[in-house]
This record gives structure tokens, C-alpha cells and sequence, in this order.
């Protein structure tokens, strides 16, 4: 089985440790966290991060100006990204995936199957 690499960045300390402990007990993958949308930029710069779980409501820097940024460096650009949304309309779907973001998990999520909404979404068979 391979360990995977999971960057979680969300504002919310709560959902970070939710996340976090899902995907480490559940899927027995690695994760590190970043609280706001620059600390995820500087993470995802100097790590080998499999994918990358990022809010779109944040502070600062929202999850949007977050992957785009991603986006324009070589070195985080081939990184999957899903998002964490509590809002999603069907219009938002189609721009997501234009975008090119792996996926949208919404909030509030099911913690018990995030490991397979991961898993399926960037089609992930250990």
C-alpha cells in the first residue's frame, strides 16, 4: 500500500483536525495542515504533497487565489486539488472543472467516507 501525502488547508481549526484524523486513521495516509492560504503555498513548495484539500472560504487569500497560484508555479502545478465548499451551485461545477480542480467535497461532509470521496475522486487504487 502506498502512503500518501495529503495537505489539508482550511481556516478552521476544527475541520483541519477532522480532516486530519479521517485521513490518517481511516485511509493511513500522511497529512500536514496549514491554516490559511499562504502557509499552504509555502507547505506544498517544499514537500512532495500527493493532493492538496483546500477551503474556499478563508481569509486573506481565498482557496480561488490559492490555486491559482498553485497553478502558476511548476513545482505545485501537476498537484491534485480538491475542494472543501459548503457552497456549490451547478454553475460552479462546470467553472471548477474548467479550472481543472480534481474535485469538490462539500461541507458539511460525511468524515467516515471522505477517505473514499478522496480516493475516488483522484482515482487512487492501493
Amino acid at each position: 500500500m502506498t502512503t500518501r501525502l495529503v495537505l489539508i488547508v482550511d481556516d478552521e481549526e476544527r475541520i483541519r483536525e477532522l480532516v486530519q484524523a479521517c485521513l490518517e486513521d481511516l485511509g493511513g495516509w500522511d497529512t500536514l495542515t496549514a491554516a490559511s492560504g499562504s502557509e499552504g503555498l509555502k507547505i506544498a513548495q517544499t514537500e512532495p504533497i500527493d493532493a492538496i484539500l483546500l477551503d474556499v472560504s478563508m481569509p486573506d487569500m481565498d482557496g480561488f487565489a490559492v490555486y491559482e497560484k498553485l497553478q502558476a508555479n511548476s513545482a505545485t502545478q501537476p498537484i491534485p486539488v480538491i475542494l472543501l465548499t459548503a457552497k456549490v451551485q451547478g454553475s460552479d461545477r462546470a467553472r471548477f472543472a474548467q479550472m481543472g480542480i480534481a474535485g469538490i467535497i462539500t461541507k458539511p461532509f460525511e468524515p467516515t467516507s471522505i477517505c473514499e470521496e478522496v480516493t475516488k475522486i483522484l482515482r487512487w487504487e492501493d
